[in-house]
């Protein structure tokens, strides 16, 4: 990594971490402290709950819900029937009258792994709601699937209801089994960083006038990871990037945000993005540029997923002007960065990477390519760099005369 990334990496992580300090809690979140009046040593795997008999702690509940107990898979969880429905209020955060991007990420799975429709839930906050879908393509039925969704902007210590309802139908009448809800706390907005930055690359001192025109290009913000997410945090389209699951960006079909596991090795950082669904899957952000300039742009591509069969195929698209390549595979989970010089054709340049081929496992899995660091940079010309350059060694001159005259 090079030496200005590293440091504006740091700034971020350090942003991260004192929100994740003031993180607001939900009770009991992965269901691991069991309802009330449940016999000790019960051997049932699941248990019915009655409202006018049971409190599950944390949470409350209507319709058809059972506790779940289930030690050879981790820990416990809970099941929504048909007309099942979980709920919890919490207070969120107040610290230095700061906002944030709130993110939850939960598992969910089929309770009967031959139910012929999707399982979904939807989840709502007050002013939003959304749908969630377990999706066999992207995984067995009979396993975890982690999602993520966006539940907007709050502070203040403002009560919030969350709400977590089954949404079968009176004909399929398929329950779901959920655990392991985490929030993710983004400060809004994010300070990203612009300056002049200096250092070594390649062993060799170098100097470039450095601006952060991508923010969040490394996808290092974006939901939590919980300890059923080893394959990943499966995200759905969302075109309003202030709305999104990863901060920034679009997301077209459906993409999985990744951390390294024994699953994944993320190319640089802690997270990435892999583009699952196929030619509907892709992410899009938008930067500030000067029309007429030139910039380099870059983008890594890596092969991550040694389990996917075929060539990938990706189109990147800076405004107009598009370029596609195609990745050879050679199962190492190895990547390359790509590269052009783009002419920014206007002030706001909107700037995609799409996958144009479905790629998927032996097992009909779908997987894909793994993005990670996008960058566009300023190309200095000589003559700016000779600018910047005298400038810097006559503030040193001058620093040095008052020493010599102080």
């Amino acid at each position: 990594m090079r030496i200005w990334q590293a440091e504006a990496a740091g700034l971020l992580l350090l942003q991260l971490l004192i929100a994740s300090a003031f993180a607001a809690d939900l009770r009991n979140p992965d269901f691991e402290t069991p309802p009330t009046n449940i016999p000790k040593n019960s051997t049932n795997q699941s248990i019915p709950l009655n409202s006018t008999i049971n409190t599950l702690p944390g949470w409350s509940y209507q319709g058809t819900v059972q506790y779940v107990i289930s030690p050879s898979q981790g820990g416990n969880a809970i099941y929504l029937g048909q007309d099942g429905k979980i709920n919890q209020t919490f207070k969120a955060v107040k610290q230095f009258d700061q906002n944030y991007d709130y993110l939850l990420t939960f598992s969910l799975k089929p309770a009967q792994p031959n139910c012929t429709s999707p399982t979904s839930v939807t989840v709502s906050v007050p002013d939003r709601s959304v749908v969630v879908s377990f999706e066999k393509k992207f995984g067995n039925s009979s396993s975890w699937q982690s999602h993520a969704c966006y539940l907007g902007v709050h502070g203040n210590k403002e009560l919030i209801n969350l709400t977590i309802e089954n949404q079968s139908t009176n004909t399929t009448k398929c329950g779901v089994v959920l655990d392991s809800f985490i929030f993710e706390l983004i400060p809004n907005p994010i300070d990203y960083d612009t300056d002049f930055w200096f250092g070594y690359e390649n062993g060799k001192e170098i100097t470039k006038l450095k601006k952060k025109l991508v923010l969040n290009g490394g996808f290092e913000v974006g939901p939590a990871f919980s300890n059923n997410s080893l394959g990943g945090v499966l995200m759905s389209a969302e075109s309003n990037p202030a709305k999104s699951p990863l901060n920034q960006w679009a997301i077209f079909g459906t993409v999985k945000y990744i951390t390294t596991n024994k699953n994944y090795k993320v190319p640089e950082g802690v997270a990435a993005v892999e583009l699952v669904s196929g030619k509907s899957s892709g992410v899009q952000t938008t930067v500030t540029l000067k029309k007429g300039s030139e910039y380099h742009l870059e983008v890594f591509v890596s092969e991550n997923n040694d389990a996917c069969i075929g060539k990938f195929k990706v189109g990147v698209q800076a405004g107009s002007i598009v370029h596609d390549f195609v990745m050879g595979r050679n199962r190492r989970g190895n990547g390359r960065s790509f590269s052009w010089i783009i002419k920014a054709e206007s002030s706001v340049t909107p700037i995609s990477i799409r996958s144009s081929a479905t790629t998927k496992t032996k097992d009909q899995v779908f997987c894909g390519p793994v993005m990670d660091n996008v960058i566009i940079e300023l190309l200095v010309s000589y003559g700016l760099k000779l600018q910047i350059s005298i400038l810097f060694v006559g503030i040193g001159f001058l620093a040095t005369l008052a020493q010599i005259t102080g």
